[in-house]
């Protein structure tokens, strides 16, 4: 597909990969600033260690991106890095982009403290626990004490980190099932609800589709 028939909205979060200088793969988090259609992208300079991260004219980049249900991937160029009057980098614009789908339920295992918080009562409860497994349409929430029944909606607040950069995660779904705890039942986690996701916003989407994208790029390795 076409680059431009993505339609990304100006901020959308990106991951470029690179290779350091024994050859190993090395990934950054940053977000596209604009374009010149057929031109360049603009994208933010990612930094590592407070610091921005140096690119050279020339160099190879490849740059990934959550869409809908699967993964764009495609290759670009360092043009030029500019700092002023804020750090900029310029990117050859790219000629495709490969779509590779992720199923739905495909789910990355994880182990995130997280506040969960029934907002189907009159007066909702809230109660620590763990993200045990998620995806981009639903996630294995374990609890210490039964909070919810089926067809009740969760809030679910986690703090996360993305490639360095620290968010609030903020995921809204429904009970679809109780289910089994796993071995966190070690930590006190008695109860597990499985849901599916809904009610989210826009910002609230990018950044899960950021934070899943994120744990199965750091579990490839």
């Amino acid at each position: 597909m076409k680059f431009e028939e993505l339609k990304l909205a100006y901020g959308y979060p990106l991951q470029l990969q690179t290779n350091n200088l024994a050859g190993q793969p090395e990934r950054f988090s940053c977000r596209l600033v604009g374009c010149l259609p057929g031109r360049s992208l603009l994208l933010s300079v990612p930094k590592q260690g407070g610091k921005l991260v140096k690119f050279r004219v020339g160099q190879k980049i490849v740059v990934r991106l959550m869409i809908d249900n699967g993964i764009g991937i495609f290759a670009g160029v360092v043009e030029s890095l500019t700092l002023d009057p804020y750090p900029i980098l310029h990117l050859s614009y790219p000629e495709s982009v490969t779509f590779k789908g992720i199923r739905s339920a495909t789910r990355v295992v994880v182990n995130e403290k997280v506040i969960v918080t029934n907002t189907s009562l009159e007066f909702p409860i809230s109660i620590q626990g763990v993200i045990s497994d998620i995806s981009i349409s639903g996630t294995r929430v374990e609890l210490s004490d039964e909070v919810a029944e089926i067809g009740d909606v969760l809030e679910l607040k986690a703090q996360v980190d993305i490639r360095e950069l620290r968010r609030e995660l903020i995921l809204t779904g429904v009970v679809r099932s109780r289910v089994e705890p796993t071995d966190n039942q070690l930590d006190g986690m008695l109860v597990s609800y499985g849901l599916e996701f809904n009610l989210q916003t826009e910002e609230q989407r990018l950044l899960m589709y950021a934070y899943v994208f994120n744990q199965m790029a750091l579990q490839e390795h």
